[in-house]
């Protein structure tokens, strides 16, 4: 991976952690959700006019960008039940986590992707460094309960999540050879807000809506940028790199995550979540020296 690929997993990294650790502390973080896509929509409304009138996508292109809207209204509503239902530290990592495990065997099996042995140890790495921040000190229950944590409803929405997660890194692997990514990046934002407003409107109220905006407004603002910014620089490096090597790279942003969760919410940081840190800085480092 390039060196500029992997600046750019790691802005997007640190982003993708905030905005989530923002989501977290709403009110109704399902409606926090559409807020931040409407928001930057609105904002980034005048880069997307640009952006369509300079290069329109081709009807292949419209049809990754219908397609990637609609998983990212199952994305957006699995990842704001989850943490409506369990701890920012538990949820990201898992939602996070699934999708580095699958997206490089996806990666070689759908795209034809081929992966170099120093990688490979970097993708273990990563890996294992996700599943002992989130299962550290609960290894002996998983080996008796292999599916203990999946009896939580917060922990299923945040695996659905990454489930979702890799089905649409390969997606839009492919859809960025078609469209502009910035472009993508806007209609997929615009294409999921217009799709969850009548879900939001049915499930919440017009009331809570604007309840939420009232609370979050600035929150909900920055969250919208920092979404569209964290998207959008894993889109461009997907334009150079490989999905197999970008996918787990950017999980980076789980430490992060644990240190906002520390700092901020007052989370524990015990010696597994240490152990995991280091682990998924090791295999960025090994996916990132790799060919």
């Amino acid at each position: 991976m390039t060196s500029l690929a992997l600046l750019f997993v790691l802005l997007s990294a640190g982003a993708h952690a905030t905005w989530n650790l923002l989501m977290k502390r709403a009110i109704r973080p399902e409606v926090f959700s559409w807020w931040l896509l409407a928001s930057a929509a609105v904002l980034m409304a005048p880069l997307g006019a640009v952006l369509l009138w300079r290069e329109p996508p081709a009807p292949t292109g419209w049809l990754f960008i219908i397609g990637t809207a609609l998983l990212h209204v199952l994305y957006f509503t699995f990842l704001s039940r989850s943490y409506a239902r369990t701890d920012l530290s538990l949820a990201y990592p898992i939602a996070r986590g699934t999708g580095p495990a699958l997206v490089p065997i996806a990666g070689v099996l759908v795209l034809r992707e081929s992966v170099a042995p120093l990688a490979i140890g970097g993708i273990v790495s990563v890996v294992a460094g996700i599943y002992a921040i989130c299962w550290g000190g609960r290894f002996m229950r998983l080996l008796k309960e292999p599916l203990a944590l999946l009896k939580a409803s917060g922990t299923r929405y945040a695996l659905l999540t990454g489930l979702v997660i890799t089905a649409y890194s390969l997606w839009d692997k492919q859809g960025v050879s078609y469209v502009n990514s910035f472009l993508y990046i806007y209609m997929l934002t615009l294409g999921t807000a217009l799709c969850l407003a009548p879900y939001i409107m049915v499930m919440h109220g017009a009331e809570a809506v604007r309840a939420e905006w009232r609370r979050n407004a600035p929150r909900i603002v920055v969250a919208g940028l920092l979404t569209f910014l964290a998207y959008g620089l894993v889109l461009t490096a997907l334009t150079f790199s490989q999905v197999s090597y970008i996918a787990p790279a950017r999980e980076v942003g789980i430490v992060f995550g644990a240190l906002l969760g520390v700092l901020v919410l007052h989370e524990p940081f015990g010696r597994s979540r240490i152990l995991g840190s280091c682990l998924v800085i090791l295999g960025l480092v090994l996916i990132a020296v790799s060919p």
